[in-house]
C-alpha cells in the first residue's frame, strides 16, 4: 500500500522494526514504503531551488511532489502548472514574461536571484511549488519539520514576496485593484474582537473555513486583511473555477463564497435596533430589514432579480468584472480591468479606468462603468443599467427623505436603537439598511440596497412609513394622509410583472 504524504509517514509503520528502517532511509532521501527518493543534485548557482525531478519534465513531476504527492496532484490541475506553455502560446511571450512562468525567487521570501533567472535550465518551468514556499533543497536533505519552507500569504504592490510580485502590473493588476478595494483594508479594530475575527481578520477567516495550513503569518499578531490566499486555494485542492475555496456559481446562500461574509446582520436583533452589517445575501432572497406589524409581505416573498436562478454567478456577477479598455482612436491597449476592486459600478476617468474607493460620481452611463450589466446579459446597454438604477435609487431615496423628516418630528429618545425595541427603531433599522454601504463607495446614493433589491426596500420603507404614522399619531404635528396600502400595492405589482 502506497501513502502520499510524509507528514502522515509516522502512521505506515505498525512495528517499531520498520520504524527504525524508514529512520535509516531517511538518511539517503524521502521514503515510502515502496520507494526511496535520493537526495536532488540540483544544477550550481540554484540557490536551492529543485524543480521538476529532470530537465525533461517527465509528467511535470516535481521534487517536492514526490512526497508530497496530493499537494503535487491538487496542484497539477491548476494554471500554475502550465505557466510556461501557457506563455509559449500566448503569442506575446519576451523574455522579461519569463520571471512569473518559472521557479526562482519571485513569489517566496528569497531575495537572491535563482532557480530559471540564473540556470536557464527547463526543470524550472512552470509555477511549481517552490514559487511560493522558496527553496526545498535543505528540507529535502533533512525532512523535518522544522525547516518546512513555509509560503507567505501577506499581498501588497510593493512587498517582495507573495502573489503580488507576478500578480500585478498593466495586463493583471490583481493586486493593484485589491489594494484599492474594501478587502485590503477589512481589519480595523474588528480584527481584535472575538465576533469579528471569521471575516475581519485573514487568518481567522481561513480557521473559520477549516483551513489549518502553515503559512508564514498564521500566528502573527497583525491580522491579515482579506488577501488572494484567504478566497483562493493556492494548491488548488477545490472544484471551483479560479481555485475559490467555494463556489460563486451559485445562488444557495450557504455555499457561495461571498455569502459566508456578506451574510451577518440583516435584521435587528432581540430586543435592540443595532444597525444592519454585511446584509447583502439577505437583501438579495428578500429577507432583510424589519418587517412593519401588519405587513402582509413575509420574508423571502420579494427575491431580487440580482439574486434569482436568472443569474447564477450571484454576486460575482456585478462584483467580480473583468474588460479591456482600448484607445477609442488608436485601437491602442489602455487598460484591463480584473474586477479586483469588487466595485461593480466604479467611477471612470475620461479614458474609463475605474477610479478606487472611494469616489464619487453621477449615476450616468458617461460617469460610471455598467460594463458588468451589459456583459452579464441582464441589459441590454450601459445607457439602460444607468437608467435603472437611477430610477429606482431616486425612488427609494425620497422614501428614506421621507421616512427620516417623519423620525425627526419624534420626541427625543423615540429612536435610540437601545431596549426596548420601538417602532421607530424599526423604521430607523430600514433606513440604515437602504443607505448601506454608502460610505465605501463614496456617494449618498442608495446604490447597495437599489441593486441588490429595490423592490423590497421600497416595500420596507413604505410600510415603514405607515407604521411610524399609525404609532405616533398623538404626538406628530402631522401626518400625510397618504394612502400607503395603494402605494405599497403598487410596488408590489411592480415586483411580481419583473
Amino acid at each position: 500500500m502506497r501513502h502520499d504524504s510524509f507528514d502522515n509517514r509516522h502512521t505506515w509503520f505498525g512495528s517499531l522494526p520498520v520504524l527504525l528502517i524508514g529512520a535509516f532511509l531517511l538518511l539517503s532521501g524521502c521514503v515510502d514504503q515502496e520507494t526511496v527518493f535520493p537526495p536532488p543534485d540540483p544544477p550550481t548557482s540554484s540557490e536551492g531551488f529543485l524543480g521538476y525531478v529532470n530537465s525533461q519534465i517527465d509528467a511535470s513531476q516535481t521534487i517536492c511532489g514526490q512526497c508530497h504527492a496530493s499537494k503535487q496532484a491538487a496542484w497539477s490541475t491548476t494554471i500554475h502548472a502550465d505557466a510556461w506553455e501557457g506563455l509559449q502560446s500566448s503569442g506575446g511571450a519576451q523574455e522579461f514574461c519569463e520571471g512569473c512562468h518559472t521557479v526562482n525567487q519571485l513569489g517566496n521570501t528569497t531575495t537572491e536571484d535563482g532557480g530559471w533567472l540564473t540556470t536557464g535550465d527547463p526543470r524550472y518551468q512552470d509555477v511549481q511549488c517552490e514559487s511560493c514556499h522558496g527553496p526545498g533543497e535543505t528540507h529535502v536533505n533533512n525532512p523535518q519539520r522544522s525547516n518546512v519552507p513555509l509560503a507567505p500569504l501577506s499581498v501588497g504592490v510593493d512587498l517582495e514576496l507573495g502573489c503580488g510580485e507576478c500578480h500585478q502590473g498593466t495586463h493583471h493588476p490583481f493586486v493593484e485593484q485589491w489594494a484599492e478595494s474594501p478587502h485590503s483594508h477589512v481589519v480595523g479594530f474588528a480584527a481584535a474582537n472575538e465576533e469579528c475575527v471569521a471575516c475581519h481578520r485573514g487568518q481567522g477567516t481561513l480557521i473559520a473555513w477549516g483551513e489549518n495550513a502553515n503559512y508564514i503569518e498564521k500566528f502573527d499578531e497583525e491580522p491579515l486583511p482579506v488577501v488572494c490566499g484567504v478566497c483562493h486555494d493556492p494548491h488548488g485542492e477545490t472544484a471551483f473555477e479560479g481555485q475559490l475555496r467555494f463556489p460563486v456559481n451559485t445562488t444557495s446562500s450557504e455555499l457561495h463564497l461571498c455569502s459566508r461574509c456578506h451574510d451577518r446582520r440583516p435584521i435587528p436583533i432581540g430586543e435592540t435596533a443595532r444597525g444592519p452589517h454585511a446584509p447583502e445575501t439577505a437583501l438579495l432572497q428578500g429577507e432583510a430589514g424589519w418587517f412593519p406589524p401588519g405587513l402582509e409581505l413575509e420574508p423571502g416573498e420579494i427575491q431580487a432579480t440580482h439574486g434569482s436562478a436568472s443569474n447564477d454567478r450571484w454576486c460575482a456577477t456585478c462584483h467580480v468584472v473583468f474588460y479591456e479598455i482600448d484607445d477609442e482612436a488608436t485601437g491602442d491597449f489602455v487598460f484591463n480591468s480584473v474586477g479586483h476592486d469588487f466595485n461593480p459600478v466604479p467611477c471612470v476617468n475620461e479614458e474609463g479606468i475605474p477610479l478606487p474607493f472611494p469616489n464619487e460620481c453621477d449615476l450616468s452611463a458617461e460617469a460610471r462603468s455598467y460594463v458588468g450589466c451589459v456583459d452579464s446579459g441582464c441589459h441590454q446597454t450601459e445607457e439602460a443599467a444607468a437608467s435603472a438604477l437611477t430610477r429606482k435609487s431616486a425612488s427609494i431615496q425620497r422614501l428614506v427623505d421621507e421616512l427620516q423628516a417623519l423620525l425627526d418630528e419624534l420626541p427625543e429618545g423615540e429612536v435610540s436603537r437601545d431596549p426596548p425595541f420601538t417602532v421607530a427603531d424599526g423604521a430607523d433599522f430600514n433606513i440604515q439598511l437602504a443607505l448601506h454601504g454608502n460610505d465605501e463607495f463614496g456617494t449618498d446614493t442608495v446604490l447597495g440596497s437599489t441593486t441588490h433589491n429595490p423592490f423590497l426596500m421600497e416595500a420596507l420603507l413604505i410600510a415603514s412609513l405607515e407604521a411610524v404614522e399609525e404609532e405616533y399619531a398623538d404626538v406628530l404635528p402631522r401626518v400625510s394622509g397618504r394612502d400607503w396600502e395603494a402605494e405599497l400595492e403598487r410596488v408590489l405589482a411592480g415586483a411580481a410583472g419583473r
